[in-house]
């Protein structure tokens, strides 16, 4: 699996930049959300387990960084292996999904297409995980939080879809 024992010891800077791309994926992702909460957002039908608008900031928040970490645990394994680039091959695809759904929902106003992306995005996180337990254990139960999330973030746009 890792055949270089030397990419195993911890460094921060690996560790920080892999936060700060997560954490700036969101960031710029808001830019697109954020001025529509209070307008377009709110008008819109919604099931009644939707939860309030101020607790999806926190638990991206959280999320972005357990991702972070998590990619960086199986950076720390990297190799010329198969295993590995299909773990980072599938980690950059559903950061493009994630990315994209904010603008796709937030910014264009596309509830379906929103939810065709999300469905993508479920599953491309389902196949990251998978990839990443080969490499690190650790880092793949670190995306099971997000996981779950971005499963009950299909149904609520799913509902969102039904009842608009």
């Amino acid at each position: 699996m890792n055949t270089n024992a030397h990419k195993a010891s911890f460094t921060w800077l690996p560790l920080v930049i892999s936060i700060g791309i997560t954490l700036a994926i969101g960031g710029v992702a808001s830019f697109f959300t954020v001025p529509q909460i209070p307008t377009w957002y709110t008008f819109l039908q919604k099931p009644a387990f939707n939860p309030p608008n101020w607790l999806f900031g926190p638990v991206w928040t959280l999320l972005y960084i357990l991702i972070g970490i998590s990619a960086y645990l199986v950076w720390q394994k990297r190799d010329e292996s198969l295993v590995y680039i299909n773990a980072k091959y599938t980690y950059i695809f559903q950061l493009l999904f994630n990315f994209s759904w904010s603008i796709v929902f937030f910014g264009l106003h596309q509830i379906f297409m929103a939810l065709t992306i999300i469905m993508a995005l479920w599953l491309s996180i389902l196949v990251t995980i998978f990839y990443f337990g080969k490499l690190s254990r650790t880092a793949a139960w670190l995306l099971v939080p997000y996981l779950l999330w971005v499963s009950f973030a299909s149904l609520l746009n799913y509902y969102i879809y039904l009842l608009n």
